[in-house]
């Protein structure tokens, strides 16, 4: 079986604040075959997402968007923007551990 990345399958993979207190992840896939393939396995769960993140599975909003061949998911930050704590003040950093996640052929 061929496993290949979410990263060699998509041409954008971000995250971002959706205001001061939510992570959104904009997954943007390179053709239609490409989009196909993961939303035909489903590699990217609530489940994994909430595993990754360390966030209640209940609290992830996650959709496929057929006609932009995108999938985006959004959750709580763990730490709200601007906080003492908070070390990625934009969001921008949070979306790597997506890129390595298989799907499988």
């Amino acid at each position: 079986m061929t496993m290949t990345t979410i990263a060699q399958l998509c041409s954008l993979v971000r995250s971002k604040n959706a205001g001061p207190f939510v992570l959104t992840f904009d997954l943007m896939f390179t053709n239609q075959a490409n989009y196909e393939r993961v939303r035909r396995t489903r590699p990217i769960t609530r489940a994994l997402l909430a595993q990754l993140y360390r966030q209640k599975e209940e609290d992830i909003t996650l959709v496929y968007h057929d006609q932009a061949r995108a999938i985006k998911a959004s959750f709580p930050r763990p730490v709200f923007q601007g906080e003492l704590r908070d070390s990625d003040c934009y969001g921008g950093q949070q979306y790597v551990p997506l890129m390595s996640i298989s799907v499988p052929e």
